[in-house]
């Protein structure tokens, strides 16, 4: 597979991992055990007890933990057998490429990042058990999980090379049509290597509805908010090369995972560890972005505007992070000023606070055409397209000129304590 990475890592080839020709189907109980089967066809064997677990933290994809509770087997020697089936959610090829998110997990694997892949099927992928437990949104706002995350984001960011296309495709994120016109996508935002999150976010616009009147005057004006976003936005300096790093792009309280202790530690004796799982929206992007889209997910899916973090709490979190990034970043030479770098990238955040809400909002849009999931994409995408231009009226000056009220969310990001 032709590409190439950022820092000039060894290529990340895909053709590694097995493929197994059968699907995942809601509707047949059994289809489960039949892919599992075909990966640890022992355990079939008259003494295997294979369960499924069902999780239920995700509104996009089906989630399914199966464990073989052989006797005489403890807690912990099952897990570490278990297996993770991720089956894709209805129509999601239109916002994802699954290539990539191959890819992306296979070179996280090699940086230790993530799990070991297993298998690939028609719809979906299975890998290696994680031990923990995954967040909840108040979990995410405790000190030790926030500085936790704060470390492990940065290992990411400094460590893990960024893969972008060196040829044109025409499938998935590679290839961007609007009707008969294509759109070249290292025009999207130029001398920034595509795929990147504002290539990512032109794709979703153009994969919007466009069969009534209201929705093509919908789809016309996010592209013109996106084209506004990119020019203010997409060249300002960062960290990483051409101020993009590899990044997750989905760091919601289901995808961040609390290790367990070790035995005979405590809390008080050592650091939480967490780790990230996930990796469909992952692709290079700033690190203020990433950053900006993990704190909003403080508030989970009820967006709880209330609970975001203060801007003590967001400076704690950055300072840890820029201390473990130059730490791990590889040939970093001579002292590095900390706290300048800190309050940089605190700006860069509060700058990039509103574009969460434009990509879900955009992401959610089309989730409520494709999506089988009962959830209400519909209003989900109002209220993050909301946080969108609550933020733009405040940084153009909009909202003050007219004495609107502030919003919530925007009184939230103030707020210093």
């Amino acid at each position: 597979m032709p590409s190439h990475t950022s820092n000039g890592a060894t290529n990340c080839l895909l053709g590694r991992v097995r493929f197994i020709p059968l699907s995942y189907e809601s509707n047949d109980p059994d289809s489960a055990r039949k892919l599992v089967l075909a990966l640890r066809p022992e355990w079939a064997s008259p003494d295997s007890k294979v369960e499924f677990v069902r999780f239920t933290d995700g509104i996009t994809n089906t989630l399914l933990k199966a464990v073989n509770k052989k006797e005489g087997l403890s807690e912990e020697e099952i897990d570490n057998e278990a297996i993770l089936l991720r089956a894709y959610g209805n129509g999601t090829d239109v916002i994802i490429d699954r290539r990539r998110e191959t890819q992306n997990h296979e070179l996280l694997e090699k940086f230790g990042l993530a799990p070991e892949l297993f298998a690939r099927f028609d719809n979906g992928m299975m890998y290696r058990y994680i031990r923990g437990r995954p967040t909840s949104p108040a979990d995410l706002r405790m000190p030790s999980i926030y500085l936790a995350v704060a470390r492990r984001l940065a290992q990411w960011h400094a460590t893990v090379p960024c893969i972008h296309e060196s040829y044109p495709q025409k499938n998935g994120l590679d290839g961007l049509t609007n009707g008969s016109h294509e759109v070249p996508m290292d025009l999207v935002a130029p001398g920034k290597p595509p795929p990147n999150v504002w290539t990512v976010m032109q794709k979703w616009i153009l994969a919007l509805p466009t069969k009534t009147e209201a929705q093509r005057t919908r789809q016309a004006a996010l592209q013109k908010e996106l084209k506004k976003l990119i020019a203010e936005l997409s060249q300002r300096p960062g960290l990483g090369k051409n101020g993009l790093v590899f990044a997750h792009c989905d760091l919601l309280c289901g995808n961040v995972i609390i290790e367990p202790k070790a035995a005979g530690m405590n809390g008080s004796s050592s650091q939480e560890r967490v780790n990230f799982i996930d990796y469909e929206y992952a692709t290079p992007s700033p690190a203020a972005f990433d950053i900006a889209n993990h704190f909003a997910e403080w508030g989970g899916f009820d967006c709880d505007y209330s609970v975001l973090p203060t801007r003590a709490q967001r400076t704690e979190f950055i300072r840890e992070y820029i201390r473990t990034y130059f730490k791990l970043l590889p040939g970093q030479t001579g002292a590095v000023d900390e706290e300048a770098e800190s309050q940089k990238l605190l700006h860069e955040v509060d700058t990039f606070r509103g574009v969460p809400g434009f990509y879900w909002g955009i992401w959610a849009l089309i989730q409520a055409t494709i999506s089988q999931i009962d959830f209400d994409y519909a209003t989900y995408a109002e209220l993050r397209l909301g946080e969108y231009w609550a933020w733009r009226e405040e940084a153009d000056g909009t909202r003050g000129r007219s004495g609107k009220e502030t919003p919530l969310r925007e009184r939230r990001w103030a707020q210093v304590e």
